[in-house]
Order: C-alpha cells, then sequence, then structure tokens
C-alpha cells in the first residue's frame, strides 16, 4: 500500500482551511481517507462563529475520520450526520448555527475493505477511482457547477432546495451527499482533491482526469499542486483563467490499494 499527501495554503498568511486525513485501521484491514475543504468566509469576515473555518474543519475531520473508521456498521453518510452533529454541539452555545455563513465545508471520504470500496462526495470535491483496468472515473457532485452554467450562484442557493449544498450545522445533509460503493477486487488506487487542487483540470486544463491520475501515481500530491501554483502565477489577474481566488488552499490524498 502507497499513500501520499500534500496541501498547501492559497495564502502563506493565512491558515489553511482544507483538511486531509488517512487511517489505517489496527486491523490491518482496509483504510479511510476524509478530505475537507473549508468555505472561505466573506469579505467582512461574518460567519456568527467565533472559532473559525480552520477550527471547525479540524473538529468535523476529526469527527468524521474517527466515525468511518471505527463505526464501521455505519453507512458513510450516518457518520457524516453524526460528526456534524457532533461539531455542532462544540459551539452551538456560544455561536450562530443558524447564520448562512456558519462554518461550513466540502467532504470527500472513502473507506474500503476487503470487499468494497465506500465513497461520499459532498459539494465540488472530487475523488478519482481508478479500475484496475487502468480507467479513471470522477466522483463528482456537480450542483455547483451546474448553478454556474446557468448564471451567478449566490448565498442565497447555499444550503438551499435547487441550490448546493455543504457541511455546515444541520446532519440532514448527509442525505445530499453523492454516495456509492464499488467491488474492492475491481479497484486499483483512489485519489480525492479539494477544488484548490482539481484546478489544474477544471480552470487551468492542464489535462483529464485520467492525466490528473496519472501525476498522482507517477509525481505525487505535491507535483500536482506545484502545477497548479505554476498556473496561477502565470495568470496572476485571472483574465486568462476565470476563478473566484488568484490562489486558492490545495489539499490532495493519493492512495493505492
Amino acid at each position: 500500500m502507497r499513500i501520499e499527501l500534500a496541501a498547501q495554503p492559497g495564502d502563506p498568511g493565512r491558515p489553511n482551511e482544507d483538511f486531509a486525513s488517512v487511517a489505517l485501521p489496527a486491523s490491518g484491514e482496509g483504510g479511510v481517507l476524509v478530505l475537507l475543504d473549508g468555505v472561505t468566509p466573506p469579505p467582512d469576515g461574518a460567519t456568527g462563529c467565533s472559532h473559525g473555518v480552520p477550527w471547525f474543519t479540524a473538529r468535523l475531520g476529526g469527527a468524521l475520520l474517527e466515525l468511518a473508521t471505527a463505526r464501521r456498521e455505519l453507512t458513510l453518510a450516518r457518520c457524516l450526520s453524526g460528526a456534524v452533529a457532533r461539531t455542532a454541539d462544540a459551539h452551538r452555545d456560544t455561536c450562530d448555527l443558524t447564520h448562512r455563513r456558519t462554518p461550513q465545508a466540502t467532504v470527500v471520504v472513502a473507506r474500503w475493505d476487503g470487499e468494497r470500496v465506500e465513497h461520499l462526495v459532498l459539494s465540488d470535491s472530487a475523488l478519482l477511482i481508478e479500475g484496475v483496468d487502468g480507467a479513471v472515473s470522477a466522483v463528482l457532485d456537480d450542483r455547483i457547477a451546474r448553478l454556474a452554467a446557468r448564471g451567478r450562484v449566490t448565498d442565497d442557493q447555499r444550503n438551499a432546495e435547487g441550490g448546493f449544498f455543504t457541511a455546515a450545522a444541520d446532519p440532514a445533509v448527509a442525505a445530499r451527499a453523492v454516495t456509492g460503493s464499488t467491488a474492492r477486487a475491481e479497484v486499483r488506487a483512489l485519489a480525492a482533491l479539494s477544488d484548490g487542487a482539481s484546478r489544474w483540470v477544471e480552470v487551468f486544463g492542464g489535462g483529464g482526469w485520467p492525466e490528473c491520475f496519472a501525476l498522482l501515481a507517477k509525481e505525487g500530491p505535491r507535483a500536482l499542486i506545484d502545477r497548479v501554483r505554476e498556473a496561477e502565477r502565470a495568470d496572476p489577474q485571472g483574465l486568462a483563467f476565470r476563478r473566484g481566488k488568484p490562489h486558492d488552499d490545495a489539499a490532495a490524498v493519493y492512495a493505492e490499494l
């Protein structure tokens, strides 16, 4: 088994709001990977929370990793629901969890054992699955992309019917995630990318998902993030490649099973 991960803040002067981790149970059978992309607050910083997004992603990511690893009888959606509830309980007495911009994050989880590989994706981070035949498939929650194709995506569409969903303070959001499973014998490797890392494909057109996966397999997650940074620096004003931020937090996990 080979597992590599890398994460880098978009701005060295700000904490990285992404979370990436992998757990290998003591039984030696299977594993779990979790990647979260914290949603950056608006310019005025209003979130109704005194803790901040890095605190939130660390709490939610840690709880999700623990539940998915130790409670294998629970579906990944149940694990996410429990992790959201646990995180909300940790600050509901001090913060306004009803605020639309309460700290929140995108979610990718994959869990594998000898029989199957389960996955869950919520919002615009990506999970890539490489089959034993070398074919690469992308598991995506494309609601934001579909909204953007019709016009400007607004805060009113956040965690709202007909809009898009992120993990914030409502455990019920887990039911909105894209979930599924694949026979373990059909999977060779996995990769999870925050949208700051998937920019190489989705914004800059450095290659498709198969080429992205090949880069991860050959050179590792840090090399992918380095390619993204090179592309960002070459277009600092976003004139050639439109994007919300010149530089974004980036995280990537690669796991050969």
